[in-house]
């Protein structure tokens, strides 16, 4: 959640990271989820033809201070057990056209963007024909080919115009896009939390056009604060997971289930939801990438980490009959030791400014992407670690995973820390195309650097456990300053095109220069010569 120079409610919550239980034999199965319905939906004929409001963007600048939790990740001086600092290889995946996203005086069809919050929360998902990007409180459509916005900027709430209600009054940002391959829909997602009772609001365009119709929906969640929310598409659902707070208090992950089936024809659609204890948060769930399903029948996958582990859940829903529905875990995966990067908060140094940036490495970052290969099956993630000792190298790193046969015996096929030097990166993003073959972006800086955009990758054949040689998306031209304006990022997002599933594209926050509430976003496409 961001800083928010808006009125609304915008608490900046760090998520606590959860224990697990001991060994992948100990697992539990929990029966009998929370069913309810959505308590509002309609249709939105045309997005294309809702006028924004001038004003929307115009709003006093104001910060919420973060409100972290305790998480449990090992002791803070542990060294890295996995990291890789020599790229193997000359080079990453060779960057094709980046083009600049939402961020201050970005200009589109529907007008000009004024930052009024902090991080962006920047995200995006590409389709057959077109790369939709959300930041905290506004989104944009960009012409995949041409990369010119077609649509934009526009608020958030701008696809719930009509629909009345908070979904439609609110924009409280923690907005998410994915895109439905399977179905060829665009699904968005924003809660609605000005004031209790709380709701997520969810739309799922009509057809493959992210500018038409919509399916609208507002799923409820009484007074206890949905915070966090990701969402992640599957074959019998749209899996969505929050952090949820009794005032500031963390009452655990709730891991919920919407009606897919529905939700694509505009019927009415309930969710099933189920909530852990305090001791877990942070989770994510699968996000389906690639042509082929996941095998008939299996769960949706939902990780978070602990103590130099990860934890698997198996979340299978049942539509017709609510009681067969289970969640099992969770299974504790062991991983080469790390400590979170800046113990989980504020570390990162930048250029120029005494301001440090938070880390949010208390949980993994979006996404938990999925692929089914056909001999085996495969889950991506990444989150920030420290790299070296709390009082030699207290630098950061992102640590990336490999987990296969995560519907069996989960595994870690491969994993490593890349830190080719003493930078900080941090704020990554992972996926995987049709061959196998990985990219990997984040955020990089020090106290001689702005905060950049880079990226690396790796081809399948490369040795296990290895990124190449890191490249550069945009060198940011300014740091963050302002009073306690430590917030960043809060996630990115690597996505892959459904049309070729070879090209990566990749987005997140930069500045053009130093200040505060002033930052741009860049979005970049690059793709391995041998994926075609």
């Amino acid at each position: 959640m961001s800083l928010s120079t808006s009125g609304g409610l915008s608490l900046a919550l760090s998520a606590a990271i959860g224990l697990a239980i001991a060994g992948n034999t100990q697992a539990a199965t929990t029966t009998g989820p929370e069913v309810t319905p959505a308590v509002q939906h309609d249709t939105l004929h045309s997005l294309r033809g809702v006028m924004p409001r001038p004003d929307d963007f115009v709003k006093n600048s104001h910060a919420h201070p973060a409100h972290p939790l305790p998480f449990i990740d090992g002791p803070g001086n542990q060294t890295d057990g996995a990291v890789q600092s020599s790229p193997t290889g000359s080079f990453a995946p060779a960057l094709g056209a980046g083009f600049d996203g939402v961020g201050q005086g970005f200009s589109g069809p529907q007008g000009t963007f004024t930052v009024n919050s902090a991080p962006p929360d920047t995200n995006g998902a590409v389709g057959a024909t077109q790369y939709v990007q959300i930041v905290n409180s506004a989104f944009a459509v960009f012409d995949k080919s041409t990369k010119a916005v077609t649509y934009g900027p526009v608020t958030t709430n701008t696809l719930w115009a009509g629909f009345g209600g908070p979904c439609e009054a609110d924009n409280d940002g923690d907005a998410t896009v994915v895109y439905d391959k399977a179905a060829g829909r665009w699904v968005i997602s924003q809660f609605a939390v000005t004031a209790a009772p709380y709701y997520q609001c969810v739309a799922v365009s009509a057809t493959s056009d992210a500018t038409g119709a919509y399916y609208r929906y507002a799923f409820p969640y009484g007074s206890v604060f949905p915070d966090y929310p990701k969402m992640g598409v599957w074959p019998d659902a749209y899996y969505e997971t929050f952090n949820m707070f009794s005032g500031n208090t963390f009452s655990g992950a709730k891991l919920c289930a919407y009606d897919r089936s529905a939700m694509l024809s505009g019927a009415a659609a309930t969710q099933q939801c189920f909530q852990l204890s305090s001791s877990f948060g942070g989770v994510l769930p699968a996000d389906l990438d690639g042509a082929t399903a996941p095998p008939a029948g299996s769960p949706n996958y939902l990780m978070n980490f602990g103590a130099s582990k990860l934890n698997l859940w198996k979340f299978h829903v049942d539509w017709a009959n609510t009681a067969n529905t289970t969640l099992t875990g969770p299974i504790s995966i062991p991983v080469a030791s790390f400590a979170a990067a800046c113990g989980g908060g504020t570390c990162i140094p930048q250029a120029g400014v005494s301001q440090k940036l938070d880390s949010l490495a208390d949980r993994l970052m979006f996404r938990l992407a999925y692929r089914n290969f056909g001999d085996h099956e495969s889950l991506v993630v990444s989150h920030s670690v420290q790299v070296g000792t709390t009082h030699k190298n207290p630098y950061t790193g992102v640590r990336w995973y490999e987990i296969r046969s995560p519907g069996t015996t989960p595994v870690v096929y491969q994993q490593s820390t890349f830190s080719p030097d003493t930078s900080y990166r941090w704020m990554g993003s992972v996926a995987m195309d049709k061959l196998g073959d990985m990219a990997l972006g984040y955020s990089v800086s020090s106290s001689t650097l702005h905060p950049a955009i880079r990226y690396t990758g790796r081809l399948s054949t490369d040795a296990p456990s290895t990124m190449q040689a890191e490249n550069s998306i945009i060198e940011g031209l300014g740091s963050q300053s302002g009073y306690n304006l430590s917030r960043w990022g809060d996630y990115s997002a690597m996505t892959v095109d459904p049309v070729d599933d070879c090209t990566f594209w990749y987005t997140t926050e930069y500045l053009k220069s130093t200040g505060a509430f002033n930052w741009n976003t860049r979005i970049a496409s690059f793709k391995f010569p041998g994926c075609m």
